[in-house]
């Protein structure tokens, strides 16, 4: 394995950290659990920094969902290139276009989590936004069928969104910090 390949698990194992540590643990997303049990989980690092080359990357990432049912969702990575908040937006507002004009639209759905996630009119230290930080930019594939399944069989699943910002506040930021923190391996001060 050389360097480069060494450094992409790396930021592979932050993510999967990060999912296990913070999103599963404290059931940020409820779904969550049931897919890291039975590793259908796929942790896509694009080594890309490009728009055009990340979003073909992301157009190949739903063929191979399409062609892999096993894999349930894929959180798709970009370490490089959108390490700032607005960039990424513009991304995921391009990534959201592209699936509709390739006619993905109703058979995957996009989430959007960023290190310097802020929920819009909300201040950057609100810990509210923690519920969407994550290690690295990241785009998470979501299959529509599987998410109407999951909501269909969950009692209030409105209540999500209120129930993290509620568990959010009571810990607070430096709470959250540290978590994400740790799932890099690094210690928070």
């Amino acid at each position: 394995m050389t360097e480069h390949d060494t450094e992409l698990q790396l930021i592979a194992d932050h993510t999967q950290n990060w999912v296990e540590r913070m999103i599963m643990k404290y059931n940020i997303c409820p779904f969550a659990r049931r897919e890291v049990e039975r590793r259908s989980i796929r942790y896509a690092v694009i080594d890309e920094s490009k728009m055009h080359n990340v979003l073909e990357a992301l157009i190949k990432e739903c063929q191979h969902l399409d062609e892999n049912p096993e894999i349930e969702t894929t959180l798709f990575i970009v370490p490089r290139g959108f390490e700032g908040f607005y960039p990424y937006l513009d991304l995921v507002d391009i990534a959201n276009d592209l699936l509709i004009e390739q006619d993905y639209e109703g058979v995957y759905q996009l989430a959007s989590f960023h290190p310097d996630y802020c929920f819009d009119g909300e201040p950057m230290d609100d810990p509210a936004n923690y519920t969407n930080r994550s290690p690295y930019p990241t785009l998470h594939i979501i299959r529509e069928v599987s998410m109407e399944l999951a909501l269909a069989n969950y009692n209030d699943p409105e209540s999500i969104p209120e129930r993290n910002i509620a568990f959010a506040q009571k810990k607070g930021s430096d709470f959250f910090a540290k978590v994400l923190a740790g799932c890099m391996g690094k210690t928070s001060h």
